[in-house]
């Protein structure tokens, strides 16, 4: 598989090769084709990328088979329409148990630390496919215990073996659980999003981002609201890997949120860091999202608490969440543990507008509507 990009940005590419080498040997080569700025991402060895697995991958990730009741599939919860998300405050899985956090976005997800919201020990990617497969607290897909009915599902399916076969040459058992892993993480490695209106404006078409979001980029940028320091970098999350990276960049941070104990506290079941560390200083830190395609991916936060980018900005102007009614009462501006980059600002409606304009710059059509990366039943 070759990603292709727009003109103007296929110019300033760096292309890398990643040698894809099989069991028996033999090898092939696979292309990611980066946007400008990109660096490479970081490919484990125990499963490099090629061709075959990456669309072997993709099938899987649309496939119903891979749910208990043959009612969902990876796709369900990451629509691409969606940058790979699905619209919800929190995801709703195959038997209707409804998940505790929303469903993040898959784009960039290679560049990824860690993986899900808080989960500081989750750093591989296949590690994070076996979650929504197997997982029985909360149930996704509902095959927990029951690998060999997936097997058995694939198996006698027409394509499945050959593919198996072909994405993990020289294994005498190619499919396999594992590489049912290993090929949904490939797949999902090639979700790179890069073509934005931002993006192009970078690469040098000075016409593709409006002067209201010109502006607002000055404004993020700024010191006066203090959005990259979360949110910084080329796929604007601090939280990233790469080849290249020689530092611990897993950041998580506490955005004052929710405060409903007056000592920073975060609703039960839902306490970010702190539930793998049980370390207080961890409470209600999550990892910051890309705000990559973020005008799609509606509604925000973790669980989904803030609907529109207006509320967002609401919440990081009065410094975090004031909350006056229900389970969550509390003032998030006062807490003790939040982020001292959450410090609250005022901006004028003409700023506001301007910042939301820049928000909105991120999206890259491109990404949403590329058919390598959709459903290859409906091909």
């Amino acid at each position: 598989m070759t990603q292709t990009r727009t003109p103007a940005l296929t110019i300033l590419s760096a292309l890398f090769l990643v040698t894809a080498c099989s069991g028996d040997g033999t090898s092939g080569e696979f292309r990611f084709d980066l946007p400008a700025g990109f660096p490479e991402p970081r490919v484990p060895a125990d499963n490099p990328m090629s061709e075959a697995k990456v669309e072997l991958g993709r099938r899987l990730f649309y496939d119903v088979r891979l749910s208990e009741n043959e009612t969902q599939r990876c796709a369900s919860c990451h629509l691409q329409a969606l940058a790979f998300t699905d619209g919800r405050a929190t995801s709703v899985g195959s038997t209707g148990q409804r998940t505790a956090r929303g469903a993040m976005s898959l784009a960039n997800v290679a560049y990824g630390s860690t993986f899900n919201w808080a989960n500081s020990e989750l750093v591989r990617l296949e590690e994070q496919a076996r979650i929504p497969l197997f997982g029985e607290s909360p149930v996704e897909l509902g095959l927990g215990g029951l690998e060999n009915l997936l097997l058995a599902r694939l198996a006698a399916d027409d394509v499945y073996p050959g593919m198996f076969t072909e994405a993990f040459p020289g294994e005498a058992d190619a499919l396999s659980v594992e590489n049912v892993l290993r090929a949904l993480s490939a797949f999902q490695r090639t979700l790179i999003s890069g073509s934005s209106p931002y993006d192009q404006h970078s690469a040098g078409d000075t016409g593709a981002m409006s002067p209201a979001a010109l502006r607002g980029r000055d404004l993020f940028f700024g010191e006066r609201l203090e959005c990259f320091h979360c949110h910084g970098g080329f796929n604007f999350s601090n939280s990233v890997d790469h080849a290249g990276n020689q530092f611990d960049q897993a950041l998580f941070a506490n955005n004052g949120l929710y405060n409903v104990d007056g000592a920073g506290g975060y609703p039960a079941g839902n306490t970010g860091l702190f539930a793998i560390t049980n370390d207080r200083l961890d409470m209600g830190r999550f990892k910051p999202p890309s705000l990559r395609n973020i005008a799609l991916t509606a509604p925000y936060m973790h669980d989904g608490s803030l609907e529109t980018l207006d509320d967002v900005l609401d919440h990081y102007a009065r410094g975090g969440t004031l909350t006056t009614e229900g389970p969550n009462v509390g003032d998030g501006s006062t807490s003790p543990l939040k982020s001292g980059f959450v410090a609250g600002f005022t901006l004028t409606l003409a700023e506001r507008a301007d910042v939301i304009a820049f928000l909105e710059a991120l999206t890259d059509q491109e990404f949403v509507t590329d058919p390598q990366f959709g459903d290859p039943f409906l091909e």
